[in-house]
C-alpha cells in the first residue's frame, strides 16, 4: 500500500525542515545548552524537596512485570516459561544509553558488537554478523527486518529512548507465534502508552563521540485519550582505525514521530508513526542517504465472553541509497489479527490468528552489486494456533503450529511444544522443543557480484529454507533477595547457506547453496541479588559451543561468535536524588575473522537537581582507551581494524 502523493510530500517536507535545522541543533548541543535550560526553567524550589524515587525495581516488582512477546498475551515475567530478559526504561536511563543497540547491551542473552560508528552486529545464540538473519526485531510489534537479507539495518531503527517502556528480549525459537526468521530469538521494543508521557520533556547530550537533542510534548484529550509528538536529532563522530587514521563514517540522523491512544467501551485503539532521515559518510563516490516513514494502527477489543480480538496493520516506506553499491526503495504493507479465548474450567486456553504481508522492492543496481530481477514484489501469508493446557500438579503443556507461505519455498510448517512446571514460591522449570525456519531472502537467491558478467558470486535460484531443531531446558526462581534464571539449549541446523564453487568459463563462480549443517550448544545464566534496599548487584554469563560442517567454511562461515561472555554490575542509590551504576563486560575472542577478547567498564552517575531537572554523566570503556569488537569486510578492515574508543558524555533532562 502506497501513501498518497500529498501525504508523501507533507511527510518529506516536515522531515526536510528538521534536517535543515540540524546545523543549529549541532551548535546548541553542547554543555552550554544545559546551563541555558537550567537558568531558563524559572521555577521556584524550596531547599527541601521530594522527588520521584530513583530506587531500582525490587525483585518482587521485577517478577510482576507484564510481558507479551512470549505468548501474545499479558503474563507475569515470573510465570513466563521462556528465556526472556526484560530491559526496563529505568534500566536504559541508568545505563546512559544513547541508542537502541546500546540499550540492547543490557540483555545478557544477546551478542552485541559495534562494528563502526553506525553499524552493529547483534544476534542471539550465535550466527552473529553485520547481516545476522536469525533474530526477529520489532518496534511495537512492527517487524523491521529487510527482505534483502532477512536482517536489520540498525542505523535505521530508532525511538526516543525516554519513551521506551521496556524491551522484551527472547533468546530461543519463537517461530510459531512470530513466523520465519524468529529462529534464535525475538526483540520487541515496546514504547509507553501516551497517557504515561503527558507534559513536556527536553533531553540533550554532548560527548566526544555523540551529540543529540530530543524534545517531546504530550497531552490528553477526551475522557480517555492522549497523544505525544516528538523530534530528535543526533550526530555521531567518525571512527578511528588501529593506526590512528580517521575512518570516514560520521553520520547524522533526524527523526520525528507521534503516538495516540484512546479507549471506547472495552476497545483500545492506537495510532502511531515515525519519519526519519540519516546520512552516513563513506569513501567516494558519496554519502549514504537513508529515509523512512511508517504508520501503524492497532485495535483491541474485549468481548463479553472474556475473549479478546486484536487487529494491527501498518505501512512502511524506506529508501536506502549507498552510492557505488545499490539504491533500494521498499514499500511494505502488513496486516495481522489474532483471537484469544479465555481459560476454561479445565485450564485450557487457545490463541489463533493469521496475517498477510506484501513488500514492493525496487533496487537500482551498480557495477559492484546487482539484484536480478531488480524489482520484486514479495508476499507472505500465515495461519497459527497455540493451545496452553493445565495438567496435574502445576504442570502446563503448550502445543502450537504455524503454516507460513513465502514466494521462494512455498508453505513452511513451524511447530513447537513446551512443558512447564511451577511452584507456589516462584520457581519455574520448562522444557521446550521447536522447529523454526529462516526463509530465503533476496541476497540468497537474486544477488550477483559484480553487477555485470562475468559474475564471481551469484544467488542460488534453488535456495531452500534454513531449518533448525531446537531444545531448551530452563529454570527461573527467586529465593529471598536472590533471583536467577538459566537456560541450557541444544540447536541442530540444516541447510545453512553455503558458497558452492562452480566452473564459469575461465573464472570460478560461487553460487549460494544449502550444504552447511551444524549444532550449537550453550548456557545462558543471569542473577540479581538485593544487598540492601538501596543497593543491588547482578551477574550474567553466556557459553557457546558451535560445530559446523559441509560447504567451504572459509568462504561462508555461519557466524563469528565468542565462546564466552560475562558481565557484572552494581546499582546504588546514593540518596533520594542521586544514583551511581557501574558495569564490567567481558567478551571472548572471535575465531574467523580473528578479534581479540576485550573488557569494557562503563559507569553512569545520575542526579536529580530539582523536580524537573536531571543530570547524567556517563563513561564508556573506562578501562581501555580503545578496542576492536567485530570485523565486517576485508582488506583494510582486517589489516587496520576500526577501534571502539573510550567515551565520556554529559546529559541533561528537563521536564515541565
Amino acid at each position: 500500500m502506497h501513501p498518497s502523493v500529498a501525504n508523501r510530500h507533507t511527510v518529506n517536507l516536515a522531515t526536510n525542515k528538521i534536517w535543515a535545522s540540524s546545523s543549529l541543533v549541532r551548535q546548541i548541543t553542547s554543555p552550554g545548552l544545559y546551563i541555558l535550560l537550567l537558568l531558563s526553567a524559572n521555577y521556584s524550589f524550596a531547599n527541601a524537596y521530594q522527588v520521584a524515587s530513583l530506587a531500582n525495581i525490587s525483585l518482587e516488582e521485577l517478577g510482576n512485570i507484564q510481558v507479551t512477546s512470549v505468548s501474545k498475551k499479558a503474563e507475569r515475567l515470573a510465570d513466563t516459561a521462556a528465556a526472556i530478559y526484560v530491559i526496563t526504561g529505568e534500566a536504559i536511563k541508568r545505563a546512559g544509553a544513547r541508542s537502541v543497540p546500546e540499550a540492547l547491551r543490557l540483555a545478557p542473552n544477546l551478542q552485541v558488537a559495534q562494528i563502526n560508528s553506525s553499524q552493529y552486529a547483534i544476534s542471539a545464540r550465535g550466527f552473529n554478523s553485520a547481516a545476522a538473519n536469525k533474530l526477529l526485531v520489532m518496534i511495537d510489534n512492527r517487524v523491521v527486518y529487510t527482505p534483502l537479507f532477512s536482517g536489520v539495518f540498525w542505523d535505521a531503527q530508532d525511538v526516543m529512548l525516554q519513551d521506551i517502556d521496556r524491551i522484551e528480549v527472547i533468546s530461543g525459537s519463537a517461530g510459531t507465534l512470530w513466523g520465519a526468521n524468529a529462529v534464535n530469538g525475538v526483540i520487541n521494543i515496546i514504547t509507553k502508552i501516551s497517557t504515561a508521557t503527558t507534559g513536556n520533556l527536553v533531553h540533550g547530550v554532548s560527548g566526544n563521540m555523540n551529540r543529540g537533542l530530543a524534545m517531546r510534548h504530550g497531552a490528553g484529550f477526551g475522557d480517555s485519550g492522549a497523544y505525544r509528538i516528538y523530534a530528535k536529532v543526533d550526530k555521531w563522530q567518525h571512527s578511528q582505525r588501529e593506526n590512528g587514521a580517521n575512518e570516514p563514517d560520521a553520520w547524522d540522523r533526524s527523526q520525528i514521530g507521534f503516538r495516540s491512544d484512546w479507549s471506547e467501551g472495552d476497545g483500545d485503539f492506537k495510532l502511531q508513526g515515525d519519519s526519519y532521515r540519516n546520512s552516513i559518510d563513506q569513501f567516494a563516490p558519496g554519502q549514504q542517504a537513508n529515509t523512512g516513514t511508517n504508520l501503524l494502527g492497532r485495535w483491541q477489543q474485549k468481548l463479553n465472553s472474556g475473549s479478546q480480538i486484536r487487529m494491527q496493520t501498518y505501512i512502511d516506506r524506506s529508501t536506502r541509497d549507498t552510492p557505488g553499491t545499490y539504491r533500494q526503495r521498499l514499500n511494505t504493507f502488513d496486516l495481522d489479527a489474532s483471537y484469544s479465548l479465555p481459560e476454561n474450567a479445565v485450564g485450557s486456553q487457545i490463541i489463533w490468528g493469521g496475517g498477510y504481508r506484501i513488500s514492493d522492492d525496487h533496487v537500482d543496481n551498480s557495477a559492484a552489486l546487482a539484484f536480478l530481477p531488480a524489482d520484486r514484489k514479495l508476499h507472505w501469508a500465515n495461519l497459527f494456533i497455540q493451545q496452553e493446557r493445565a495438567l496435574w500438579r502445576n504442570f502446563r503443556l503448550t502445543l502450537g503450529g504455524r503454516l507460513e507461505r513465502n514466494d521462494y519455498t512455498g508453505v513452511e510448517f513451524l511447530p513447537n511444544a513446551k512443558l512447564a512446571w511451577s511452584s507456589a514460591n516462584d520457581k519455574l522449570v520448562w522444557l521446550k522443543l521447536a522447529r523454526p525456519v529462516r526463509a530465503p531472502s533476496r541476497i540468497d537467491t537474486e544477488a550477483y557480484a559484480p553487477g555485470n558478467p562475468p559474475y564471481l558470486v551469484a544467488g542460488g535460484p534453488d535456495f531452500r529454507s534454513e531449518t533448525a531443531q531446537t531444545m531448551e531446558l530452563g529454570w527461573r526462581a527467586q529465593a529471598g533477595n536472590l533471583s536467577y534464571s538459566l537456560a541450557l539449549f541444544h540447536n541442530e541446523y540444516d541447510h545453512l547457506r553455503s558458497a558452492e564453487m562452480q566452473p564459469n568459463g575461465a573464472n570460478s563462480l560461487f553460487v549460494f547453496g544449502n550444504s552447511i549443517e551444524g549444532k550449537v550448544d550453550g548456557l545462558e545464566v543471569s542473577a540479581n541479588y538485593q544487598l540492601a534496599e538501596f543497593w543491588s548487584v547482578n551477574a550474567s554469563a553466556t557459553l557457546l559451543d558451535e560445530d559446523f560442517k559441509g560447504g567451504d567454511l572459509t568462504l561462508s562461515s555461519p557466524g563469528n561468535d565468542p565462546r564466552s561472555q560475562w558481565a557484572f554490575g552494581s546499582t546504588w542509590n546514593i540518596d533520594a536524588t542521586k544514583y551511581f551504576d557501574i558495569s564490567l563486560r567481558h567478551v571472548g575472542k572471535l575465531p574467523v575473522p580473528a578479534v581479540p577478547s576485550y573488557r569494557s567498564l562503563n559507569a553512569h552517575f545520575g542526579w536529580s537537581l530539582t523536580h524537573y531537572v536531571e543530570l547524567g554523566i556517563t563513561g564508556r570503556n573506562l578501562d581501555d582507551p580503545q578496542h576492536q569488537e567485530f570485523v565486517s569486510g576485508a582488506g583494510a578492515q582486517l589489516l587496520n581494524p576500526i577501534q571502539i574508543e573510550r567515551e565520556l558524555d554529559i546529559a541533561l533532562t528537563v521536564k515541565f
